[in-house]
């Protein structure tokens, strides 16, 4: 029985792990800025997209807004372009893969090629060296971690989603963002559909507005994800 148990614990552990965004158990993660203050980190993954970027670039440099956009490299080969623009608005570019899959169900080969082609994709493209990662949907493994170490990356997990990707509509996706707010957040958004090169992301442009006005109505300030990466020593 105690055996039983104690492997049961260890499933447990593991699925913890792989499933949840921030669990350190597969390496330091970065989930939450400073809970004192009114600071608020917006990210968006799966980009770029030849549509809707460009809309969340317009209104990110109308409003002042930095953002951290995690790419998959697929997607930057087939849209360089879009991806130049986001570089050229001075946001942080990461790594979110290179074909957008599921890494706790691959092994280190697939894991480090994965992690590696889009790097080396972000470079050649972009001129961009990466600092960050966040694996799709948050899923990892013990060899992400070391893939993720070996290139030197800061890996981001997230505050809170919105389930933009469900498209709920433009105002669904504002309220439940401004419920779920709160000091330090690092706000997962989308730009990009991991699947569809062309996938749609409009209604979350279009929310975008709204919502850095929610949020500015509340008294916050959205602040550039560089500044959470100085002092990663211990979890948020």
């Amino acid at each position: 029985m105690i055996g039983a148990a104690a492997v049961l614990g260890a499933l447990g552990a593991s699925a913890v792990g792989a499933y949840y965004p921030n669990s350190w158990l597969f390496g330091p993660v970065i989930g939450q800025g400073p809970r004192t203050g009114r600071d608020l980190f917006l990210t968006f993954d799966d980009g770029p997209n030849p549509a809707a970027t460009d809309r969340i670039l317009e209104t990110l440099a109308r409003e002042s807004v930095p953002a951290a956009f995690f790419m998959v490299g697929e997607h930057v080969r087939r849209f360089a372009e879009v991806g130049a623009r986001v570089r050229d608005g001075g946001h942080e570019i990461g790594n979110h893969t290179d074909r957008h899959v599921k890494l706790h169900r691959r092994g280190p080969a697939r894991v480090r090629t994965e992690l590696t082609t889009a790097h080396q994709t972000l470079v050649d493209r972009l001129g961009v060296t990466p600092r960050t990662f966040r694996a799709p949907h948050g899923y990892r493994n013990p060899f992400v971690g070391a893939a993720a170490r070996r290139l030197g990356y800061q890996t981001l997990g997230w505050s809170f989603g919105v389930w933009d990707t469900a498209l709920p509509g433009p105002e669904v996706i504002r309220s439940r963002t401004r419920r779920h707010l709160h000091p330090g957040a690092i706000i997962l958004l989308h730009d990009g559909d991991g699947y569809d090169p062309q996938g749609d992301r409009l209604q979350t442009a279009e929310a975008l507005p709204g919502i850095i006005r929610d949020a500015r109505d509340l008294g916050y300030t959205f602040r550039p994800l560089s500044l959470l990466l100085r002092d990663t020593a211990s979890p948020a």
